[in-house]
Parts: C-alpha cells; sequence; structure tokens
C-alpha cells in the first residue's frame, strides 16, 4: 500500500479542543460532511454565518497558510473508495477504520520528529512510560518491545506509582505518556514533576494542547477515535501501538547492528526458556 496524499481531517481533530466555539462550528461542518460540494470562501462562510477571515484563521490554526490550501487538501480528503462486494458490511466496517487511522497517521506523521524522538530514546539512560487504561497495555506492550533491543525500560499504570516515580527523575532519564485524550491530570502531572527534574519528557496523544509545550520536550500527535466511522468497533490503543511500531523502527536504525544482537540474544533465551518448561 502507498500513501501519497495526506488527509486534513486528523489535523481538525488533533486541534479541536483549542478551538474557539466558533471555530469549533466550523470544524464539526468539515468533519461532518462526507462528500464534495461548494467549499468556496464565500460559500461556507455564508452558510456557517461566519466572517471569511474566521475561515482563514480556522485554516491556519489547523496548521495551513490559508483557506486555499487547507481545502485543497480537504478535497482529497474526501474521495472515496468502492466497497468490496465479496466483503460483510461489518467486517468493512472495521476494515474502514483501521484503514481511515493508518491513513491519518500517515497524514500526522512528521519524520524530522520521529527521528528527534528516536533519538532521545536511543540516548537515555532509562526510560519511563506510563499510561492509564488502555493506554497502560499499550505502555507495557512499548517496554516490552524495546527491552528486547537492550534498552532499559520501564511501565507503570499503576497511578500512585506514576505520581511517586516522576519525583526521583534526573537528567539522563526519558519520561513518556501514552494518552489520547491528553487531559488525564496525573499524568501530566507527572510530565511537570519530570520536567523540573531536568528529564527529557514526550507524550504520545490525539489532543494537541498547547500549554503541553511547557513542559513536554516532544508532543507526538496521532489519530483521534472520537470523529470516525465506526471507531467503537476497534481497540482503543491501536493508534498507539502503531505509533510505537513506528517509533521502534526509527530507534533501530541507531546502533543497527548491536540492536540486532540485542534481539536475537532474547529471543534466543526465551525460546530456550520455553523449552526448558516443556
Amino acid at each position: 500500500m502507498e500513501y501519497t496524499e495526506k488527509s486534513a481531517l486528523p489535523l481538525i481533530e488533533s486541534t479541536y479542543e483549542d478551538l474557539t466555539a466558533t471555530e469549533k462550528q466550523v470544524a464539526d461542518y468539515f468533519l461532518e460532511k462526507n462528500e464534495l460540494h461548494d467549499f468556496s470562501l464565500k460559500h461556507v462562510a455564508a452558510i456557517l454565518n461566519v466572517s471569511e477571515a474566521t475561515l482563514v484563521r480556522f485554516s491556519k490554526k489547523i496548521g495551513f497558510k490559508g483557506y486555499r490550501e487547507f481545502i485543497y487538501q480537504y478535497e482529497k480528503s474526501l474521495a472515496a473508495s468502492k466497497p468490496n462486494e465479496n466483503v460483510t458490511e461489518s467486517s468493512l466496517q472495521v476494515l474502514n477504520a483501521y484503514q481511515d487511522l493508518l491513513t491519518k497517521t500517515y497524514s500526522l506523521i512528521r519524520e524530522e520528529q520521529i527521528g528527534a524522538c528516536a533519538k532521545m530514546i536511543s540516548q537515555a539512560n532509562r526510560v519511563y512510560v506510563m499510561g492509564i487504561g488502555s493506554s497502560g497495555y499499550a505502555a507495557r506492550e512499548m517496554a516490552y518491545r524495546f527491552m528486547r533491543v537492550g534498552l532499559d525500560i520501564e511501565a507503570f499504570d499503576d497511578i500512585d506509582m506514576i505520581r511517586m516515580i516522576s519525583v526521583f527523575r534526573k537528567e539522563s532519564d526519558l519520561v513518556i505518556v501514552l494518552s489520547l485524550s491528553g487531559s488525564r491530570q496525573e499524568l501530566l502531572e507527572s510530565l511537570r514533576v519530570s520536567h523540573e527534574r531536568g528529564a527529557k519528557t514526550m507524550m504520545i496523544t490525539s489532543s494537541r494542547y498547547e500549554y503541553l509545550n511547557d513542559f513536554v520536550d516532544e508532543v507526538i500527535v496521532v489519530p483521534s477515535l472520537l470523529h470516525l466511522n465506526h471507531g467503537n468497533l476497534i481497540s482503543p490503543q491501536f493508534p498507539l501501538l502503531v505509533m510505537i511500531d513506528i517509533l521502534y523502527a526509527a530507534c533501530m536504525r541507531y546502533n543497527r547492528d548491536e540492536k540486532r544482537k540485542f534481539h536475537e540474544k532474547t529471543v534466543e533465551v526465551i525460546d530456550r526458556s520455553g523449552q526448558m518448561v516443556e
């Protein structure tokens, strides 16, 4: 599968909570549309009863140079694919939901940031990855994956432990928080305290709040499930797991031979232990 066009929809979704009430009205209009329409500046302004300046400001706020660039990309996002007659509707709903998430992930990725984050992970003395609920499962998966290539990493999904761990962080540490909502106060406080202690901080979230820039070194945005058709049919941690794999692949580029040896050794030990149990 090849990705050639980036979607405008995840950019709207990731910025949604930081928009004004009027801008959210504009966002809702574009998120609810599912077919091509007259999206000229004057026409949309009249429909929504907002000024043309509001539409331009909205376009810039979600990451475009202006309304024309936004609409150009948005119209490409509405391109519909024909359903496969050999696949049932329920299966198609699930597959389409996953495909939408992958397309949106592609649209949100900034390769320069992925490289910087991979470097942060690879160079950290110790890595602490935290999450609550389904994000906690993803945190444990991340720790398991990276541990197998020699990274000193530990996962936490207990609130009290998360609070306590952040107090003892130091400059050589990296604290990663996984949170789709990006609003869980215990996790935000952990990042803030870790940042104050001098540790590097990273967050993987679907909500791009501006205040995160005050105490998070890198905010990686993943797609939101909220505006996804049939998003309730798929695992909520899926966007996080996709990004974990992307970071893992990027990290493997650093000291590739050494990491490959670590991975082979851990697989060998695990296989040997399984044979001994049998």
